[in-house]
């Protein structure tokens, strides 16, 4: 028996950003840009909350407001499900939480698992906003809605306390880097994915700053989610894995990045060194075969394959080396376990990526929090799709952190890395630090 949907569309349809800050007295939301497939999650009728390596279970009383359950959040899917099912799991899994399957890795404090199983979305279609519910009490939760966004103003609370700076100086990032060689000519790794944090104190929300980095950066899978005190702001242009229809699955890692330039010629000659450069194509391959590797557990013999290698992609800020790898999933294989099993991505660890990440835990010296984890959906039939959380701010309580790196092999030069994190990153930081007035 289908359940019925309740579907508007709204009145107003203001940007992403405005629609999220309209919402900001809901107990929790998230929005995902989709690959220009945009849609807000809002109000789980249950959820499941990682924090301090605590697993706790809410459940819906009244609409916005809940109390701790007794019963797990069950991730189960019905391949035969319609397509018109509203039933969405929506989400993220931090870095150090996936890391923390296999090492003994720490977890920030802040929240490292959020999955909530959603029966109310805003989509974004033909530049209108609609309003679809299968929940019991749809028409409520559409005129409450409604109301929301009809009398929201904007506030503009966020500021930085002190600037958002490097926590590693050329030093110190070079001595991690130094070591990283050792451990690559001793023989424990191949490749090691470091990376640095930049961080600072801040107070308001981060949702004020949400417009301007999303216009920045332009990226296919940029998103953000609230939860109590804690913000995730995506503007990632990776796709971690696509769940297709018939159990196809794709992912896209990125490896390989050169600047872009105003300039065209310049620019040009960034993009033809990246797509011409031996040391990014061996580095690409190698999270190539790491990936089809970790995919083939799960996958029907013979399906796992890579259509598309060191393809260029082009982005805002930079050019991007990106290939794909597809497989088809086993008949009884659950997409949800698909997707704990490969996380953290092998193109934000290292490989071998057991050893990639211990080495990482040692090195980069702070968990990375939500950074290079994965945010995303799953419908009710088991198809979805799961960034990689690069290009991410996350503000807990009162720290805001951003964080950039690159992968690190034999071929590497000190310097050309270390100023990779910052073409990687540099105009979101200048950005970010625009919400900074000294005293």
């Amino acid at each position: 028996m289908s359940i019925p949907i309740f579907s508007r569309h709204l009145q107003q349809s203001p940007s992403p950003a405005h629609m999220l800050n309209a919402l900001k007295s809901l107990h929790h939301v998230v929005y995902l840009e989709n690959n220009n497939q945009p849609f807000i999650a809002f109000n789980a009728i249950r959820y499941q909350l990682i924090q301090n390596h605590h697993v706790h279970n809410y459940h819906e009383t009244v609409f916005n407001s809940y109390n701790p359950s007794n019963d797990s959040l069950n991730i189960n899917f019905n391949h035969n499900q319609s397509k018109n099912s509203l039933c969405k799991y929506v989400g993220f899994v931090g870095y150090d939480y996936a890391a923390n399957q296999n090492i003994d890795a720490e977890l920030h404090p802040q929240p490292a698992f959020f999955l909530g199983e959603f029966l109310s979305f805003l989509r974004f279609e033909h530049d209108v906003w609609i309003f679809e519910s299968s929940h019991p009490n749809a028409e409520m939760i559409f005129d409450t809605i409604n109301d929301l966004i009809n009398s929201a103003t904007i506030t503009e609370d966020f500021k930085l306390d002190t600037p958002c700076t490097a926590r590693w100086n050329k030093a110190q990032y070079s001595a991690a880097f130094q070591k990283v060689q050792d451990y690559i000519v001793a023989g424990d790794c191949y490749q090691i994915n470091l990376t640095q944090e930049f961080k600072a104190k801040a107070t308001g929300s981060l949702l004020t700053t949400a417009a301007q980095f999303w216009q920045l950066t332009n990226a296919p899978y940029a998103g953000y989610l609230r939860i109590a005190d804690f913000e995730l702001l995506s503007c990632s242009p990776e796709l971690f894995i696509d769940f297709l229809p018939n159990r196809k699955i794709i992912t896209k890692p990125i490896k390989g990045t050169m600047p872009r330039y105003s300039d065209p010629l310049r620019d040009e000659q960034s993009k033809h060194a990246l797509k011409n450069s031996e040391k990014d194509m061996a580095e690409n391959v190698m999270i190539v075969d790491l990936l089809r590797n970790d995919l083939s557990v799960y996958a029907e013999i013979g399906t796992v394959k890579t259509p598309k290698l060191f393809n260029i992609e082009s982005f805002n800020q930079v050019h991007h080396m990106v290939s794909e790898v597809e497989a088809t999933l086993k008949a009884e294989i659950n997409p949800f376990d698909v997707l704990m099993s490969a996380l953290p991505g092998g193109s934000i660890t290292g490989a071998p990526k057991i050893r990639a990440m211990q080495i990482i835990k040692e090195l980069e010296g702070a968990p990375r929090g939500a950074y290079c984890g994965s945010m995303g959906y799953f419908n009710a039939d088991g198809t979805g799709a799961w960034n990689i959380l690069i290009r991410s701010i996350q503000k807990y309580q009162d720290d805001v952190s951003l964080w950039a790196g690159g992968g690190i092999t034999i071929a590497s030069d000190c310097d050309a890395e270390y100023q990779e994190c910052f073409d990687k990153v540099e105009a979101m930081l200048n950005l970010l630090n625009t919400w900074y007035t000294p005293e």
